[in-house]
């Protein structure tokens, strides 16, 4: 019967909303760009930088990012990593997926934002799956930089769909970054915001009442205010959860414990996501898998999910339609 729901599971039609392109960067393709750029890496071997992907925390698993982030130099490295996902999102019957990007990683250490969108968006457009880009914030960086990274954006608005905003969350509530979103909605950018992960349910509030974003990225503690849940469940506010992520970060210490079940019985808007799968232990497929066994999810509930994908999506509502036609008839 798990054989079963597996192939179910590896075959729907399914779209992917939370996901950076920076935490696809896999070991091979690290070394190989290291390599192509002259950059030395602080591990010798593919086989010990999988080894220090042992994270206790979310800072843990950032201090490794960044690491690798620093071998992405020129246009070339960011169309190579975006490429590689799409390869792999397209295997896994993703149709439709909105990728995040973190410009600051890059412009902080000189690299030109032009250099980074311009990669990124020449593999969306080589790719044969729908796809749009979200540029996020790093909140631990104060929001000076994030309206510089705006500015920055603005002659490149037509590639860019929506803002977010990611990096350590607790200590740096949404409210820092209120007047860079005021400026990103006046621009036309939709918003999104990671909150309740690490943070608590009143970082989710804020992002609500405060960045007027169109989806929370996690939103775990979502279910430490029942009047929060209530609110999400009337705006249909959706929710981009990531379950393997939430284990390998230790924000849940055992899928089994893992509240998307619980979140899909409150009647919150869910939907599963990889986040950052090169570090995390697995893409789309896998987060559906494992947390399907962990929680006995059923058909029904994949079925949901899947469609949630796509409704939860910055698609058009014909798109939308068209996408979950496929999931109908497959």
């Amino acid at each position: 019967m798990k054989n079963d729901l597996d192939q179910f599971i590896t075959g729907i039609p399914k779209s992917e909303l939370h996901l950076h392109i920076e935490g696809t960067f896999e070991p091979d393709l690290m070394f190989k760009i290291a390599q192509r750029n002259s950059i030395e890496l602080k591990y010798n071997s593919i086989e010990e930088l999988k080894a220090a992907y042992n994270f206790s925390n979310l800072q843990d698993f950032l201090d490794l990012y960044y690491e690798g982030a620093k071998v992405l130099i020129k246009e070339k490295d960011f169309y190579d990593l975006t490429t590689a996902y799409l390869e792999k999102a397209q295997q896994q019957n993703i149709l439709h997926t909105e990728i995040f990007f973190d410009p600051q990683t890059h412009t902080e250490r000189g690299i030109k934002f032009k250099t980074v969108i311009n990669g990124i968006y020449n593999a969306l457009e080589d790719s044969k799956i729908s796809t749009k880009l979200i540029m996020c914030f790093l909140r631990h960086l104060d929001a000076d930089s994030a309206m510089k990274t705006l500015e920055e954006a603005l002659p490149y608005k037509d590639k860019i769909i929506a803002v977010g905003l990611d990096s350590s969350e607790v200590g740096n509530p949404p409210s820092k970054f209120k007047h860079v979103f005021d400026k990103a909605r006046k621009e036309g950018f939709l918003t999104v915001a990671h909150a309740g992960e690490e943070g608590p349910a009143s970082y989710i509030r804020e992002a609500l009442g405060l960045l007027h974003v169109s989806r929370i990225d996690h939103g775990n503690h979502a279910l430490d205010d029942e009047n929060l849940v209530n609110e999400l469940v009337k705006r249909k506010m959706p929710l981009t959860v990531c379950p393997l992520s939430n284990l390998k970060l230790a924000v849940v210490k055992d899928l089994k414990k893992h509240p998307l079940k619980l979140m899909m019985e409150k009647g919150l808007f869910v939907t599963i996501n990889s986040d950052d799968p090169a570090y995390f232990g697995g893409y789309l497929n896998e987060n559906y898998l494992a947390i399907s066994h962990a929680l006995t999810l059923n058909r029904d509930d994949i079925i949901k999910l899947a469609k949630n994908s796509f409704n939860a999506s910055f698609l058009s509502k014909e798109e939308k339609m068209r996408y979950i036609s496929k999931i109908d008839a497959w």
